[in-house]
């Protein structure tokens, strides 16, 4: 690798540790750019050669955590698979654990909420992709629409990953979280709670959900 490229990726990285360790001790509203750059140890210039300000720091944050996950994911996601592995899960679980801060930053929705949006509609856009593909692989139609199941299996996957990487000291490991979250996704809520056979109505009366 070129020193200039191993330059600017220590740089980048720097201001990337820098933010997201200010941010978890005081919050993102309250820092400046002067305020990373210290942190870092570098000079605004410096900072204002890679990003214009702090929302493009935290974007591209995103953008890497995303970049790297899937990028772990790909390989999973192209073997062939009729029924649900859980191995995705587990290793956005393993990632996480590896980028807890900046995962805690997101997942936490500094930065008035951009970053988690920026997350969550990728994460969607992945799991709509793969359900698509997965069933017309498998010549099936959907029950229900593609969008609102990959938003609602993404949202449900996030609010524990939230959960899991906040909890001190971690209650579950990666692998029991996975296993209780395929479980969810094979056998559903009503299962889930303790009930068995079929649900008594699909009206929802007498029902919290």
């Amino acid at each position: 690798m070129p020193q200039e490229d191993r330059r600017t990726r220590r740089t980048r990285r720097l201001l990337r540790d820098a933010l997201v360790a200010l941010v978890l001790e005081r919050g993102y509203a309250g820092i400046t750019v002067e305020d990373i750059t210290e942190r870092a140890d570098l000079g605004r210039a410096t900072f204002y050669s890679h990003y214009t300000d702090k929302d493009a720091l935290l974007s591209q944050i995103v953008a890497d955590l995303q970049a790297e996950l899937d990028s772990r994911l790909e390989p999973l996601l192209r073997a062939p698979s009729v029924g649900f592995s859980g191995k995705p899960i587990l290793e956005m679980f393993r990632h996480a654990a590896e980028e807890r801060d900046a995962y805690r930053v997101i997942l936490r929705g500094e930065g008035d909420g951009r970053a988690l949006r920026e997350f969550m509609e990728a994460r969607s856009a992945a799991a709509a992709m793969v359900f698509g593909h997965r069933a017309r692989a498998m010549e099936v139609t959907p029950r229900i629409d593609i969008d609102v199941l990959a938003r609602a299996w993404v949202g449900e996957q996030v609010a524990v990953l939230r959960w899991w990487l906040e909890a001190e000291p971690q209650p579950l490991s990666a692998e029991a979280v996975t296993h209780m979250l395929l479980e969810l996704s094979l056998r559903g809520r009503y299962w889930a709670n303790g009930f068995d056979g079929e649900p008594p109505t699909a009206s929802g009366e007498g029902s919290p959900d």
